[in-house]
């Protein structure tokens, strides 16, 4: 009996042992993952809280929790409504990450805590609501296309984790659709459909002469080597030759430039050169945060520049939903975080198909759309010059008997914007649909191209 007793004594012992060394381990040295993953909780809580309106525990567990990595099911947050932070924990005691909300720029992570970042210039409030006005010029819609909205209520069609579908045909909303607890109003995360509205941004530069798309030597610390040559096109088609690994499946490039870099820029213009400039294609949030560095730069009053998607696309477009979120350092992530209501998506959309042009009003260059839709070189066909998708998910557009002339705005865990001019057609899917269902929108795309032309 005494050694069992013992045998309990020093079995206790050296758990407890082992308890408090590992969390002691994680108090002070807490692995990338597990600060990957308070990080991207408290980013996401805090975005949906204070932009999108939604209740902060639901978010943590239907958005981070429910389709995400395991770990993440024992992170809990704190959201403080007061001075507008989230905080995320390991277990309610490990691996701290605050993420905190400025008024007009949307919520960034926060290594140092709020005191670490960049103050930002006040923005005025979103726009009011145009409440009588017909869709696009207000919100107002009338009539459906019955077929449309029988094939958008199917819910295979549609796909799994749905929030919100908008078809829009010869300029007007003929179906929108709705997930419960969603609405026209909501906005929502674009993630890298905001890669097509970093482009249009710089289009309006190029119209106003501030940018050109040949222009070279963008980055001081690219001075000294061959990316001096690298051109702001060719960043614009994912062909820089620069490293960057996109893998959101670990600690990657794009997982720390987005969740742990105060200053995101900063931290992909350091990536060295694998390749030479416009040889290869590789997809790279880095290069569009980039991109929205060096036309913010292009200003010289920073303020001016903060101030600039609204006034130059926003608030043209009747985008009153649109929040362009920046980093801690004021950079705008311009590869991923722009919330919009769909019906916002759908006007960004329209006016792609109009050739950036907007109730007479020539807003991009003319024919910059054209060129945004060629070819990258490098990429084998599969994207265009100007940060858009010339396939859908998975490819092989071919065989469902698509229009020759759609593009896409395509972003992470099932967000699409499929753009036919030829048709004069728009269809805007937005949810939370992880690429693991293998989901394809082309054909719910198709099946709305062929009533249409009916």
């Amino acid at each position: 009996m005494r050694i069992i007793s013992k045998i309990l004594k020093w079995g206790i012992l050296a758990a407890l042992a082992l308890a408090g060394g590992l969390a002691g381990w994680l108090h002070f040295a807490p692995p990338d993952l597990v600060r990957l993953g308070t990080a991207y909780s408290a980013k996401i809580v805090c975005s949906n809280v204070f932009i999108a309106d939604r209740d902060g525990q639901e978010v943590l567990s239907v958005d981070v929790q429910s389709p995400g990595h395991p770990l993440l099911g024992y992170i809990d947050v704190d959201v403080d409504q007061e001075s507008e932070i989230v905080t995320a924990r390991l277990l309610g005691l490990f691996a701290p990450a605050v993420a905190g909300h400025r008024a007009g720029f949307g919520c960034a992570t926060m290594q140092d805590g709020t005191a670490g970042a960049t103050e930002l210039p006040a923005q005025p409030p979103l726009p009011p609501v145009n409440t009588t006005a017909q869709w696009p010029v207000g919100e107002r819609v009338a009539g459906e296309n019955p077929a449309i909205a029988a094939i958008i209520a199917n819910e295979e069609i549609a796909g799994a984790g749905m929030r919100a579908v908008v078809v829009v045909h010869r300029g007007r909303i003929v179906a929108e659709r709705y997930a419960d607890g969603f609405s026209a109003e909501t906005p929502l995360l674009g993630w890298s459909k905001t890669k097509t509205v970093t482009a249009a941004l710089v289009g309006t530069l190029v119209r106003e002469g501030r940018l050109s798309l040949d222009q070279s030597e963008l980055m001081d610390i690219w001075s000294v080597d061959e990316r001096a040559d690298v051109t702001l096109a060719d960043l614009l088609a994912m062909s820089s030759g620069l490293e960057f690994n996109e893998d959101y499946g670990d600690v990657t490039d794009v997982t720390r430039m987005l969740y742990f870099e105060p200053d995101m820029a900063g931290f992909a213009s350091g990536k060295e050169p694998v390749s030479p400039r416009g040889a290869s294609f590789n997809y790279s949030s880095g290069t569009s945060v980039l991109v929205s560095r060096i036309w913010q730069d292009s200003f010289g009053d920073p303020q001016e520049a903060l101030r600039w998607p609204r006034a130059a696309l926003f608030d043209p477009l009747g985008m009153t939903s649109a929040v362009l979120e920046t980093d801690a350092s004021g950079t705008f992530v311009g590869s991923s975080y722009l919330y919009a209501s769909a019906r916002d998506w759908a006007r960004f959309g329209l006016f792609l198909a109009r050739d950036g042009r907007w109730f007479g009003r020539q807003i991009l260059p003319e024919g910059f759309v054209d060129w945004m839709r060629e070819e990258a070189p490098a990429s084998d066909g599969v994207y265009g010059r100007g940060h858009l998708w010339l396939v859908g998910p998975g490819g092989d557009d071919a065989s469902f008997d698509l229009p020759e002339d759609v593009f896409w705005l395509r972003g992470h865990d099932g967000q699409t914007t499929a753009v036919i001019p030829s048709l004069d057609l728009v269809v805007v899917r937005l949810g939370l649909t992880p690429s693991r269902l293998g989901y394809r929108p082309q054909q719910m795309v198709a099946l709305i191209a062929n009533a249409v032309r009916q």
